[in-house]
């Protein structure tokens, strides 16, 4: 059982995870940002692999991984930087990337790196899912390394259950078919969309992302799943306070009002 299984087991409602673009505002600040997060009660960490074309991402999180692949944010360098992370960090820690970068570094040579820096596991967005059970679980799972599938408000039923047949940690639950972005609040139609996953009773926990900006967003992600993960807002913090990560971090807590 990897820390992101034990997390699941130990808090099961009102989990925060916040994602973030490695290497960004500055190259060496992805330990600086972990170190902020954790000192701050966050539950879970998603570090961004800055890519050139992030289709999934909207303006904020493109912007943020441009400014990191200028700073010189690569594979390579942000192993270099996790490599004695776990002296420090605790909690658990996801990779979140496209697959382009991914299979340049080779996915087995990824894996084992991953497992190597304590990485705990993996959300690509481009992973097609039957190439993920066939060609990349049997891998990932050599190296104790949890793959994380994103579901849509288009994703049919039946998929849906296979993905929760074939994962082991959570399942990434998009609020909307569109790119990351801060929402102010989800309307009706996403509302019955969290409700009508939420029912379906599955067996891994259940995070909302995208759109999660504020209090009423977050509160609407604890209110129908086991947690919320809030991207573009925290950027936004970083890119106001780039000097001073703990004033960024501090500040989206307020936003949220967790502090």
């Amino acid at each position: 059982m990897n820390r992101l299984q034990q997390l699941f087991q130990q808090k099961q409602n009102n989990i925060l995870s916040i994602y973030f673009t490695a290497g960004f505002p500055a190259l060496e600040d992805t330990t600086k940002v972990l170190s902020e997060l954790q000192r701050q009660g966050v539950d879970l960490a998603e570090i961004g692999i800055p890519f050139s074309d992030p289709m999934a991402d909207g303006p904020v999180i493109q912007q943020s991984s441009q400014e990191a692949l200028n700073n010189g944010m690569t594979l390579r360098v942000l192993f270099d930087q996790l490599k004695d992370i776990r002296n420090e960090i605790h909690m658990p820690l996801i990779m979140m990337g496209y697959l382009n970068p991914i299979m340049q570094y080779g996915f087995e040579a990824f894996c084992k790196k991953c497992s190597e820096v304590g990485i705990d596991g993996l959300i690509v967005p481009d992973l097609p899912f039957k190439e993920y059970v066939t060609e990349f679980k049997p891998i990932a799972d050599k190296y104790g390394i949890s793959v994380v599938m994103l579901i849509t408000p288009q994703t049919e039923e039946e998929r849906i259950r296979l993905i929760d047949k074939h994962t082991d940690s959570f399942i990434y639950m998009v609020s909307s078919a569109s790119t990351t972005g801060a929402q102010s609040s989800f309307n009706d139609e996403k509302q019955a969309y969290f409700h009508r996953i939420h029912a379906m009773k599955l067996r891994n926990p259940l995070l909302i992302g995208f759109g999660i900006s504020n209090a009423e967003t977050l509160q609407a992600a604890y209110a129908n799943a086991n947690g919320g993960i809030v991207g573009s807002q925290f950027i936004k913090e970083l890119q106001q306070s780039p000097d001073y990560i703990d004033i960024a971090t501090n500040n989206l807590l307020k936003r949220l009002e967790l502090v």
